[in-house]
C-alpha cells in the first residue's frame, strides 16, 4: 500500500469530517484521484468512527455548560427522550445501525451520534451502532465508487 501525498490526504481528511458529507464522499473523491482502494476505505473510516466519542462529548459537555440552564432548552431535550423511548424501545441498535448504514448524506456518524445523544441511549451501545453503521455504509460506498469508477 502506498502512502498517498500530503494534499490528497488532508484533502480526504477534511471532506471526511465535514458533516452531513462524511466518508460518502470522501471515499469517491480518494478513489477518484487514484489512491490505493483499501487506503481509502480504512482511513476515512477510522475518521469517521474516531468523530463519533468528539461529537457525542461535544453536545454532552455543551448541553450541560450552557443549554441546561435554559428552561426551553431543557424542557425540550426531555420531551424528545420520553417521546423517543418508544423508539429506542421498538427499534433500538438495529434501528441507529439502518439509519447510520444507509450511505446517504444526512445519515452519517454525525446525525446518528447527535440521535443517540438526544434520545438518551446508552453510549455504550450507541457507539457501537453507530460504528457498524458507518462500517456498513463505508463498504456500500466503496463498492459503488469502484464500480462506477471502472465502468468509465
Amino acid at each position: 500500500m502506498i502512502v498517498p501525498e500530503i494534499n490528497h490526504l488532508l484533502t480526504l481528511a477534511l471532506i471526511t469530517i465535514v458533516p452531513w458529507i462524511e466518508l460518502r464522499g470522501s471515499i469517491p473523491y480518494g478513489i477518484s484521484k487514484g489512491l490505493d482502494t483499501w487506503f481509502v476505505f480504512l482511513f476515512t473510516l477510522v475518521l469517521n468512527v474516531i468523530i463519533i466519542p468528539v461529537i457525542y462529548w461535544g453536545l454532552q459537555t455543551f448541553y450541560q455548560s450552557f443549554f441546561i440552564r435554559f428552561k426551553v432548552c431543557r424542557t425540550l431535550v426531555e420531551r424528545v427522550r420520553k417521546r423517543g423511548t418508544k423508539y429506542i424501545d421498538k427499534y433500538g441498535i438495529p434501528g441507529l445501525i439502518i439509519f447510520v448504514g444507509i450511505p446517504l448524506p444526512g445519515t452519517g456518524a454525525y446525525s446518528g451520534t447527535i440521535l443517540a445523544w438526544l434520545l438518551g441511549m446508552e453510549k455504550k451501545k450507541a457507539f457501537a451502532s453507530i460504528a457498524i453503521g458507518v462500517s456498513i455504509a463505508a463498504v456500500l460506498v466503496t463498492l459503488f465508487s469502484v464500480g462506477f469508477f471502472k465502468s468509465i
